[in-house]
């Protein structure tokens, strides 16, 4: 594959046999990013388990300390004083049925995150294959299903992000801007790897955290030292 210069001069600033500490790959991933725009950082976390078994799954959900620099559009299913409650909390859309029909009829994906009270699951359940593999499925452990829909509102908008490990063993995750600088995108990712090592299953065997490396939208990633974390 070949890259554009920008890349290759950011390329050179990396020495890839090296594992940086955080501060130093936070710092190093800053002078990298030099697209025209705000670059997202982000993280890749592969781990030490077997994601074919379901007590070795990894899923949850952190509030970063700094967000994560996007604005949030948040859809909420429910209805009657909780759908008023999300509207007061505010969520970008709010519905019932006729958002279940909007999803499927004219493929309408206007949100990133979806939040549902527990009442409303069965019927978020009929557009589940719809959802499902493009990540915007409500789920408990996320805390997308929740009768306190203001506090899934606020936390989603302040810069909630949901990690999960897919089918390779890894974790992607985004952790700010570049725009961030060193100090704030290091607090993000400090809460972020915190709450991926506490919720290490009770099932893994050996080391947990095999490697950590951060990119750039458009640049090369910087390895992590795991064992700073």
């Amino acid at each position: 594959m070949k890259h554009g210069k920008k890349y290759q001069d950011s390329a050179k600033l990396i020495d890839h046999l090296n594992q940086y500490d955080p501060d130093q790959a936070c710092d190093l991933i800053i002078k990298t990013a030099k697209a025209k725009f705000d670059e997202t950082v982000e993280i890749s976390v592969r781990l030490g388990v077997d994601p074919r078994h379901a007590d070795q799954q990894v899923r949850g959900a952190v509030v970063l300390p700094n967000g994560t620099g996007k604005v949030i559009r948040v859809l909420v299913i429910a209805k009657g004083d909780k759908a008023k409650e999300a509207e007061a909390a505010g969520a970008d859309f709010v519905g019932a049925e006729e958002m279940i029909q909007k999803i499927q009829q004219e493929n309408w994906f206007d949100f990133d995150v979806c939040v549902a009270t527990p009442d409303m699951m069965g019927l978020v359940g009929r557009i589940g294959r719809i959802l499902g593999p493009k990540g915007l499925m409500p789920n408990p452990k996320s805390g997308t299903v929740t009768m306190d829909v203001t506090k899934a509102i606020k936390d989603i908008k302040a810069g909630k992000v949901e990690y999960r490990l897919d089918k390779t063993a890894i974790i992607h995750c985004p952790v700010g801007k570049a725009s961030f600088g060193t100090e704030k995108l290091q607090e993000n990712l400090t809460a972020l790897m915190e709450a991926i090592i506490k919720a290490k299953p009770a099932a893994a065997k050996g080391t947990y955290l095999r490697s950590v490396y951060l990119s750039t939208t458009m640049g090369p990633s910087v390895r992590v030292n795991p064992l700073k974390f």
